[in-house]
């Protein structure tokens, strides 16, 4: 427990924290990675260099500063980042290495408004925040390792399949090597893969959600290749995958992982939206729900540049013809000349509110959607137009999160 005066000394630091709090984590992650550069095997170097990492952890630490006398009140946050050190094998001896660099970045950036006071509180409330991430984290990883078909750190899987699903995705279809069974995992979910590449000299982690059904003898990932785009630089792991990775070849993965999943309890109709490679979990879901509640009515809706980027649309078409309560609706930012030849899309341009009102039969439902950031923020805005409860909008972020209003 935090006596009165660490908490009220921790809350007096949010307003600086709200301006300074990005100048704090850039600088708490330049001294890390001096001191401990062992620690780039770890993090993804992409987020690092766009300032998403550093963005989300100044917001982590906002948020611990705000509601530092009740905690429990952003224990879904700390589950959801538990999740993502549990797969990319964050452990205990990691936590007292962060807390030294996150004070010195405090004290380096504030100055002499960083106080002996204030620093001494931030350490105290530091130790009760790394504790309880420890903990999670702990109960993590014993139910990764001891479940039925589990395993700890990361497991050897051959690419058995590669599919080409469009001009930007892949998929790949990944068997144990050992040849025993695999966990299963909660439609949703994602799977930590982990590389070598010639050349670099740390070793790449990412996170690719799963976009089969769960109960197979293997996972399905379904990667986008990020090509360089104006000062975003290609993506050397997607690149890699698309480019060198062959079947029968070798991926180390991290047993699955993840908050954001369907909630099999709520009987009520589904609505999966998804834009551009952020349909992968969707798929996840939507074959799910095929597959074990075929009397659940499904309401899948997807964007794309166009047919050509568009991906696993032919399986998405086959569960509708199969089952008459599974609609789906394309929409396509910049159709070409083929698409627009006979049905084979249902708007150009972006999904807006008066459209998707036109193909969900009511708002009761459920509503799960993943895509970029400008259109995760479309379409969350449009749910709240809509009046959508916020108790039945759920979203998942690729990399860190970031903020959906504004």
């Amino acid at each position: 427990m935090l006596s009165e005066k660490t908490i009220n000394t921790i809350k007096s630091t949010v307003p600086v924290l709200e301006v300074h709090g990005t100048a704090i984590t850039t600088q708490f992650y330049q001294m890390l990675f001096t001191n401990h550069p062992e620690l780039l095997n770890i993090f993804n170097h992409a987020n690092q260099k766009q300032g998403r990492q550093q963005a989300a952890l100044a917001n982590t630490v906002y948020a611990a500063a705000q509601y530092i006398d009740r905690l429990e009140e952003i224990l879904p946050v700390v589950k959801q980042i538990a999740h993502k050190h549990r797969s990319l094998g964050i452990q205990a001896e990691h936590y007292p290495i962060v807390g030294k660099y996150l004070l010195a970045a405090i004290k380096e950036v504030l100055g002499d408004a960083a106080t002996d006071e204030i620093l001494e509180a931030w350490a105290e409330a530091y130790g009760v925040i790394a504790g309880a991430f420890i903990g999670v984290e702990d109960q993590m990883y014993k139910q990764a390792e001891n479940q039925t078909g589990g395993w700890a750190d990361f497991r050897a899987f051959r690419v058995e399949r590669k599919i080409q699903e469009s001009n930007v995705i892949t998929s790949f279809y990944l068997v144990p090597e050992d040849g025993q069974a695999i966990a299963s995992f909660e439609p949703g979910q994602y799977i930590s893969v982990k590389l070598d590449i010639p050349g670099e000299n740390n070793t790449h982690i990412r996170q690719y959600s799963l976009s089969e059904a769960p109960g197979k003898s293997y996972y399905r990932i379904s990667v986008k290749r990020e090509d360089a785009i104006l000062d975003r630089p290609a993506g050397k792991v997607s690149q890699y995958l698309h480019e060198q990775v062959k079947e029968g070849g070798t991926l180390l993965l991290s047993a699955p992982a993840g908050e954001f999943v369907l909630n099999r309890e709520d009987k009520r109709p589904v609505v999966l939206i998804s834009g551009g490679v952020g349909l992968t979990p969707m798929i996840s879901m939507l074959n799910t729900l095929a597959e074990t509640e075929p009397d659940r009515q499904v309401t899948f809706i997807h964007a794309a540049q166009n047919g050509l980027s568009h991906a696993l649309r032919k399986e998405v078409e086959l569960l509708t013809r199969e089952n008459p309560l599974i609609s789906a609706s394309w929409c396509y930012e910049a159709p070409t000349a083929e698409d627009q030849e006979g049905d084979a899309y249902h708007k150009a341009g972006f999904i807006d509110l008066p459209w998707l009102q036109s193909k969900i039969p009511s708002k009761d439902a459920a509503f799960y959607f993943c895509g970029p950031l400008p259109f995760m923020k479309a379409v969350n805005s449009a749910l709240k137009e809509w009046e959508v409860p916020a108790s039945d909008i759920h979203f998942e972020f690729f990399g860190p999160a970031a903020a959906l209003e504004g």
